[in-house]
């Protein structure tokens, strides 16, 4: 990792306006999405004629761009799953070889001596805007064709779809962006966009207004796998009404003002049951069902929609997911020179931790340390997500995680536990994990909407609208679903093979208000574990300063290199704007609050 970083840095970086104007569309030669999905079919076309591109016939030679610019433009250092930022929360440690691999990504996992001019914040903010750039491009070639035709009323939608979810990522990562929404923008557009030129709950709304169009036009099957659908939009919908209805209305504060309810009951709306069991969504029986790269278990019942990825496509590894390479850890006698970052913390393992009645310690879980062997019950979920000391790597009881150096990159200076919802096992090298110049990537999906995502939305919702009684009735169906892995799934013979306890309960009685939402939030924790949501979610909450730095203080006590974290509030909820956007915008962009 540490000579790639050290080449972005040099390389310097170029202002959003710029940007927009670079990416130019290009035709790839070969697209991704896996092997049965549309973009493996489009023929490549030398030229396109100005009437050519208007036609629905050849519109996908078209946008295949933007789609594919969804894996293209990122990188492992800059992945658009955002991993890189989640290990600001209290579910992952950075990792790597050592403080100074990735440093400023161990600097924002610490919260201080973070500036803004370190290149992680250029690099994605450029990635993400070339994507925006291919997208908009393609919007605009799509409103001078027949505005009547089904297929390009169905690809506006699609793109507009697309649209939101690059804005929606930039959002939750720098707050204040500017918003690539106009049609036909010319030169002067770009260089006078403004990060401001919406207030915090306006921007969220111009994500609303993108989808809310799409919605009624997308369908409710796609024949061809990666196109969203009408619940892929719903579900988006849901995710984006209820990022807003936690208002962060002070221009100089990233504090939650006000809860509100309209919006909130929207999130009610667009999770209605009916729009996702009528698509043929639900939970599957075993909850690393969602995370195996095999052909049969790829764009599941769970997986409402998600980024494609391909193997055997003609290009020289296929189109791989290498967003996550840096994820694979050191694995005797496979990989022994593994990057070993995302590393699950000790307070996340701890979380699993169960009472006498299967229920999660929703206080105190965190006073001692969870190891295998102990008497100590815990929920299964705990091993579909984190490969403990003592129990096998990716199932494979050839792969025996341990406590040594063999296992940590790091000597074990940021533990010994290694996650596993991004990995594949190592017996399936050549067949979906490949070696890519030492380096390991794989042709498993990332799903970025799961049902179980929709269920806790539907139920943190509830909660929050005083229907506590139906948001712990969602809660119970993702924790039956855990319930039964215990008898059956990936980890259910743990028990007797490993020396591992389990209980899971449901929830039973009445609760509070304040009860239920401490239920949920525990709930989408335990379910959506190193999916790259904990930080996001605390700073939807207004939660983050609070529970960042009260893990600060009980992990540094074993964890050495996070003596001295700090969170400060109305600061370290976003990062900063790039230096170089900034100075390149004209004045047109202002930095976010926090004296950066």
């Amino acid at each position: 990792m540490k000579h790639i970083t050290d080449n972005i840095a040099k390389r310097g970086s170029r202002a959003v306006t710029r940007l927009l104007l670079a990416s130019l569309l290009v035709i790839p030669s070969a697209a991704f999405v896996s092997c049965s999905s549309f973009l493996d079919d489009q023929v490549p076309q030398a030229t396109l004629t100005q009437d050519e591109v208007k036609d629905p016939k050849y519109i996908d030679d078209v946008l295949i761009s933007a789609y594919a610019g969804l894996l293209s433009i990122e990188d492992m250092n800059a992945s658009f799953s955002l991993w890189n930022y989640d290990t600001r929360s209290d579910d992952a440690y950075v990792g790597g070889s050592d403080f100074s691999d990735g440093e400023p990504f161990h600097r924002l996992e610490l919260g201080v001596g973070v500036m803004t001019d370190d290149w992680p914040f250029a690099s994605i903010w450029e990635r993400f805007y070339n994507y925006l750039s291919r997208v908009s491009l393609s919007l605009d070639i799509l409103a001078t064709a027949d505005q009547q035709s089904p297929v390009i009323q169905q690809r506006t939608a699609e793109m507009k779809f697309l649209r939101a979810y690059g804005h929606f990522q930039l959002k939750r990562l720098f707050k204040k962006i500017p918003f690539v929404n106009k049609p036909n923008m010319e030169e002067d557009d770009y260089n006078n966009l403004s990060n401001t030129e919406y207030t915090n709950d306006e921007g969220w709304q111009q994500i609303i207004n993108d989808l809310e169009d799409a919605y009624p036009v997308l369908p409710t099957q796609q024949a061809e796998k990666g196109r969203p659908t009408k619940a892929a939009c719903a579900a988006f919908l849901a995710k984006v009404y209820l990022y807003k209805a936690y208002h962060q209305d002070d221009e100089n504060s990233n504090q939650v003002t006000s809860i509100n309810n309209a919006e909130l009951q929207k999130v009610v709306e667009y999770t209605n049951p009916q729009i996702y069991t009528g698509a043929g969504f639900g939970l599957e029986p075993d909850m690393h069902n969602n995370f195996r790269p095999e052909t049969q278990y790829e764009n599941g019942v769970e997986s409402i929609w998600a980024i494609q990825y391909s193997k055997d496509d003609g290009t020289v590894y296929g189109n791989l997911n290498f967003s996550n390479r840096l994820i694979v850890p050191c694995i005797p006698k496979v990989h022994d020179s593994g990057n070993d970052f995302y590393k699950p913390s000790h307070n996340l393992v701890n979380a699993y931790r169960t009472t006498a009645d299967g229920l999660p310690m929703l206080d105190d879980f965190a006073s001692k340390d969870y190891t295998v062997g102990s008497t100590q019950t815990v929920d299964p979920r705990l091993f579909v997500t984190v490969g403990v000391p003592g129990t096998p790597y990716m199932f494979n009881p050839n792969f025996m995680v341990a406590e040594t150096n063999t296992w940590s990159r790091g000597g074990g200076t940021y533990g010994y536990f290694v996650s596993l919802k991004q990995n594949v096992d190592p017996a399936l090298t050549n067949v979906y994990l490949f070696d890519c110049d030492n380096q390991w990537a794989s042709s498993m999906n990332r799903i970025v909407f799961r049902y179980a995502d929709v269920l806790l939305m539907r139920a943190e919702a509830m909660a929050q609208l005083g229907q506590t009684d139906e948001a712990i009735t969602l809660v119970n169906q993702v924790r039956k679903r855990a319930q039964g892995m215990m008898k059956s799934s990936v980890v259910s013979t743990y028990p007797n093979k490993y020396g591992v306890h389990y209980a899971c309960g449901l929830y039973s009685g009445s609760y509070s208000k304040d009860q239920a939402m401490k239920i949920v939030k525990m709930e989408r924790r335990l379910e959506l574990a190193m999916e790259s949501e904990r930080f996001f979610d605390l700073v939807r909450w207004g939660d983050a300063a609070t529970v960042i730095n009260k893990y600060y203080t009980d992990e540094g006590k074993t964890m050495n290199f996070l003596k001295g974290a700090a969170f400060t509030p109305n600061k370290n909820e976003y990062i900063p704007i790039p230096y170089v956007q900034i100075s390149a915008s004209n004045g047109h962009y202002k930095q976010n609050c926090g004296n950066w």
